[in-house]
């Protein structure tokens, strides 16, 4: 079965300033995998990179084995943005209803219901106009389309922000969920504790190029730090102490 996705050689400049820089790593199918680094480290450009939301310089993307650049090799995914804003003027129902639709699925509501009681959204969400949501509601709604798409791979950028710690808990156990279904999950995330937890393989993306690619044992193994934060300080600034 071919890779989840691969990267190879990837580059991205805006101007003078290069983004990324020969970015190359694939993530196996089935794999959880956490990409790190600190803002602009160029995190989201990779993304863009991956969905065609954005073309790369130099190199390639292949998505499932095909070019990422192909309109279908995005059918086996569902992402949620880390600045996920729905249109304003529509209810909680009408989101996930016209999501439902782009993807050529169809909208159940007995499932969506299920979907929102997993991330502790009240039912009454679907009947208010997404504008009178916090910033809490308004990821939950956005983790439930992606959930609700039930696709091999799952893009989450930042997919914890603005969640309250029962919230959190309650989308891991969604994500382990998934990797018990065998399906491929892609983070971004700039807690490392959750990383820690959830993936697998780590990539540790920093001035546009990769500093790190592993799991985490042997991140805290090649920087010889006992925790992850110190670890990634160590491969980002290399003469940098160990944080207490």
């Amino acid at each position: 079965m071919p890779a989840a996705l691969n990267f190879v050689n990837v580059g991205k400049r805006y101007g003078t300033a290069q983004v990324l820089r020969g970015i190359t790593f694939e993530v196996g199918s089935g794999v959880f995998f956490g990409l790190a680094g600190v803002n602009g480290a160029g995190k989201t450009t990779l993304i863009k990179c991956m969905l065609d939301l954005s073309s790369a310089d130099s190199g390639h993307i292949e998505i499932f084995g095909q070019p990422g650049n192909l309109p279908g090799s995005r059918a086996a995914l569902t992402f949620l943005p880390e600045r996920f804003t729905p249109p304003y003027y529509l209810s909680g129902r009408d989101f996930l209803r016209m999501m439902a639709g782009l993807r050529g699925d169809d909208y159940r509501e007995d499932v969506a219901l299920a979907m929102l009681g997993r991330l502790d959204l009240a039912a009454s969400a679907l009947d208010r106009p997404v504008r009178t949501y916090s910033k809490g509601m308004t990821q939950k709604l956005g983790l439930a389309s992606c959930f609700l798409a039930d696709r091999d791979l799952v893009i989450l950028d930042e997919p914890m922000s603005g969640l309250d710690p029962k919230a959190r808990a309650l989308v891991k156990a969604i994500l382990k969920d998934l990797r018990s279904r065998g399906r491929t999950v892609f983070i971004t995330s700039h807690a490392l504790a959750d990383v820690e937890e959830l993936c697998e393989t780590v990539a540790v993306l920093h001035e546009g190029a990769l500093r790190f690619l592993g799991t985490p044992d042997q991140m805290r193994t090649d920087t010889d730090t006992d925790t992850l934060e110190n670890a990634f300080m160590r491969l980002i600034e290399p003469g940098a102490a160990a944080v207490a």
